[in-house]
C-alpha cells in the first residue's frame, strides 16, 4: 500500500478564505488499555514546514521525535492537552478526546481562526473560530500530521514517566496498548491506577 504524503492544500484554501491562521489537530491514545488520550493543535508556518511530517504512525521513534523538535522550533504555535484515565471512565473515550482537543486548540499562544481535526468530529471551539473535520486527515493535511507526531511523541513520554512509577506493567514497552506481555502483568498484578477500567477486560474486573 502506498504512503500518502500530506500536503498544505486544505490550510492554502482556508488562508485565502481569509481563515487565519490555521490550526491542525489530532489525538493519540483512543485504543489502549490505560493511560491518558492525548490531543495536540499546530499551526504550520507556511514558510518554514519542516520536511519528513507524515502521519505518525507511518514513522519509526527516531523520526518522530526529532520531527517534535523541528515542528516546536519553527510552528507558530502549537499547544498539547490531555484527558487522563478518570475522565475516559467518567464520560466515554469519545467526549474524552474531543475534550483533550478542545483544550489544545484554547492553549495555543497564537489563537486559530480555522482548525481541521483528523477524524470525524470537530470538539467545541472558542467564539469565532471554525472547524472542519478530515478522515484520514493525518496522512493528508501537513498541519495535522505535525499534530499527530506532537500528541504521540508526548504521550509515549508520559508512559515511559508512569512506568518508572508503575514498573510492573511495563508501560515502557507498549505505551499502555493491549499487548501480551501487558495482558499478562494485568493478570499477574491487576490493573494500576493508570488503566481505563471501562475497556475490555478491565470492565470486567470493575464489574466483579
Amino acid at each position: 500500500m502506498a504512503v500518502l504524503i500530506p500536503t498544505f492544500s486544505l490550510e492554502a484554501r482556508a488562508l485565502a478564505q481569509g481563515f487565519a491562521p490555521v490550526a491542525g489537530v489530532d489525538e493519540a491514545g483512543r485504543g489502549p488499555l490505560a493511560g491518558p488520550v492525548v490531543a495536540a493543535a499546530v499551526i504550520l508556518d507556511p514558510q518554514a514546514i519542516p520536511e519528513g511530517l507524515a502521519d505518525s504512525k507511518v514513522l519509526d521513534e527516531p523520526a518522530r521525535e526529532a520531527l517534535y523538535e523541528a515542528v516546536t522550533r519553527s510552528a507558530l504555535a502549537c499547544a498539547i492537552a490531555s484527558s487522563g484515565p478518570a475522565r475516559i471512565d467518567a464520560t466515554d473515550i469519545r467526549k474524552a478526546t474531543l475534550h483533550a482537543m478542545s483544550r489544545a486548540v484554547t492553549a495555543l499562544a497564537f489563537p486559530a481562526r480555522h482548525v481541521l481535526v483528523d477524524g470525524r468530529d470537530v470538539p467545541p471551539l472558542p467564539l469565532g473560530v471554525s472547524g472542519e473535520a478530515i478522515v484520514d486527515g493525518d496522512a493528508l493535511v501537513l498541519s495535522i500530521a505535525a499534530a499527530s507526531i506532537l500528541a504521540k511523541v508526548h504521550r509515549d513520554r508520559l508512559m515511559r514517566e508512569v512506568h518508572g512509577a508503575f514498573p510492573h506493567w511495563r508501560f515502557d514497552l507498549h505505551k499502555g496498548y493491549g499487548t501480551k506481555v501487558h495482558r499478562d502483568a494485568l493478570k499477574a498484578h491487576g490493573p494500576s491506577p493508570h488503566h481505563r477500567m471501562t475497556f475490555g477486560s478491565l470492565k470486567k474486573i470493575r464489574e466483579d
